[in-house]
């Protein structure tokens, strides 16, 4: 044909060889760059896509110059006498320049710009199930009922026992979980103590689905974030997350929670990280290190006097049928409480529930806890000596629970004795008497009775028992002779405005519901708080102090430096 004629005349088959010889070649070296010297994963792909993209165009180039009536013109004007071979040569490589120029300012810039990661995909969309939000039929979602409580909230217990609580509010489009696991220190024994904060580490290192380190990295690619807490009665795991995560969330929870990975090399990895957290907070720690030993002696029967973060001999001995067997009793469907607020409507999250969490399991229930602390006949004193610049005095009170009469009383004492610069107890030991640098307090409300605690931190030298014996005498007072109604006023407004900042936020509404569902056995309770506050009368608070500041409910812990032992 006389157009493949004219073609192979001017040596435009030639020209185009030559170039599928060079780009080649530029492709080999490119991979041969990539395996050898450490070159970026996407150095050969961009050499192959710009010698593809170079080649058709190099070669319409020299058809439009060398072979129309225009290009031959062109060549008339210009005088040119060179061959065809020989112009695209200079054209072709001309390409062949720019690819390997483009080529090596990608290279460079590669050394210059933040690192490029190729990211593999995921075993989530493994993972993850298509859920269909339907009408939901009646009595499945339990409406409360009480008058105090927002009635756009909804409650639903799956088959297998896992209650959810719902609470809507599309005030922003983010939502926030709530996964109350009820397993702390209570229900631990000697041999696995601290077994309920290691699951708190291990629910974060990997499942059989999801490796080591990706329920982060995934969860903080949909815009979540999560945290997760131990106390003596429950491990606590949060979520805060965007409601476009909803179902990424689902199938990260529902996958650690059939298929956590309890690998034994993980398992000694995570030992070590617990137990280094044990000497960062206790052992290096004079206050945690007090305050550990002042709660192993006020409790001399009940698990409360086990340590959240184990004792050591325990944290090196655990076995792997120890760790199987707590994961499966304490983290089954029928032991967890689950709270979502935010950007969502109880229909879809029952959806989803159904979808990831129905198919899970119900386990036989664990072993209540049936000790009861014997009431404490006389005062208990314990002194700790190690190097320590300044003296600690803790003082502990046996309680009441999270349900008894005197837990709220006893709040309220609390805010007035050491809550704030004006607090007893601040304004007479640390401002005006300056017997103390610092003072503090706080009360258990567990399932069972906890304790009433006040730490101190004295000055150099202090005179510890004439501080103790200080402090004996401003509680006495308060006993005897209750607090005034401008301090009781100012206890309520504290309280009240900390409950309805809590209110306000997502974060705090899943918090408070659930921490009343889980310690007090329903969470419309939660909104009768202001009602309950403005009925407590100075009395009440007197009863309390009487009843739980005596003498002989004392446990104190001194912890100071030398060898002198307590009298």
């Amino acid at each position: 044909m006389p157009f493949l004629s004219e073609l192979r005349r001017r040596n435009i088959f030639k020209a185009a060889f030559v170039y599928a010889v060079a780009g080649a070649l530029l492709i080999w070296l490119s991979l041969l760059a990539e395996t050898q010297f450490a070159m970026p994963w996407w150095t050969s792909n961009l050499v192959v896509i710009l010698v593809a993209i170079g080649f058709p165009l190099a070669l319409i180039f020299a058809w439009v110059y060398e072979i129309t009536p225009e290009g031959l013109k062109k060549a008339v004007d210009v005088d040119q006498t060179q061959s065809i071979v020989f112009k695209t040569g200079q054209k072709l490589n001309a390409a062949l320049a720019v690819v390997v120029v483009l080529a090596a300012v990608a290279m460079i810039a590669d050394r210059l710009l933040p690192e490029l990661v190729h990211i593999e995909k995921t075993p989530l969309q493994e993972i993850t199930k298509r859920v269909a939000v339907g009408p939901v039929d009646d009595g499945v979602l339990v409406a409360p009922g009480g008058v105090n409580v927002p009635p756009e909230i909804r409650s639903f217990t799956l088959d297998n026992g896992l209650k959810i609580i719902v609470w809507p509010d599309h005030d922003i489009p983010n939502v926030v979980m709530y996964n109350f696991v009820r397993a702390g220190s209570r229900n631990e024994y000697p041999g696995i103590t601290g077994l309920s904060h290691f699951f708190e580490h291990m629910m974060f290192n990997g499942s059989e689905n999801v490796p080591p380190g990706e329920f982060d990295r995934i969860m903080e690619a949909a815009g979540g974030t999560n945290n997760a807490y131990t106390s003596p009665d429950v491990t606590v795991y949060q979520d805060w997350f965007p409601r476009s995560a909803l179902s990424t969330i689902f199938a990260l929870e529902a996958d650690r929670l059939v298929d956590l990975k309890i690998d034994p090399k993980l398992v000694e990895s995570e030992r070590g990280v617990v137990y280094s957290e044990r000497r960062t907070r206790v052992d290096n720690d004079n206050s945690g290190h007090l305050d550990e030993q002042v709660r192993a002696t006020a409790f001399i029967a009940h698990p409360y006097q086990i340590p959240v973060l184990g004792w050591p001999s325990d944290i090196e001995s655990w076995s792997q049928g120890d760790l199987e067997e707590y994961f499966r009793t304490y983290y089954a469907p029928n032991n967890r409480t689950m709270v979502f607020t935010g950007d969502i409507t109880p229909e879809e999250i029952y959806a989803y529930a159904t979808e990831y969490f129905g198919p899970i399991p119900a386990q036989v229930p664990p072993l209540p806890v049936r000790t009861i602390e014997p009431r404490q006949e006389g005062r208990r004193h314990l002194v700790v000596n190690r190097a320590a610049q300044t003296p600690l005095l803790h003082i502990a009170f046996h309680g009441g629970s999270a349900t008894d009469a005197e837990t709220l009383p006893v709040s309220l004492l609390l805010n007035i004795l050491v809550k704030g610069d004006s607090s007893r107890l601040r304004r007479i030991l640390v401002d005006d008497e300056q017997l103390a640098i610092s003072v503090g307090g706080y009360q258990d409300e567990g399932f069972d009775p906890g304790l009433v605690y006040f730490y101190l931190t004295l000055p150099p030298g202090a005179d510890v028992a004439a501080v103790e014996a200080r402090v004996a005498e401003i509680l006495a007072d308060v006993a005897a002779n209750g607090v005034t109604d401008a301090e009781l006023a100012k206890a309520r407004n504290i309280i009240l405005s900390g409950f309805w900042r809590n209110m306000a936020t997502i974060d705090g509404k899943a918090s408070q519901i659930g921490n009343y569902e889980v310690f007090l056995g329903d969470y419309e309770k939660l909104f009768d708080l202001p009602e309950r506050m403005a009925s407590i009368s100075n009395d009440d608070l007197r009863a309390a102090a009487a009843k739980v500041f005596r003498p002989g409910n004392a446990t104190i812990g001194v912890l100071r430096s030398g060898n002198k032992e307590a009298h």
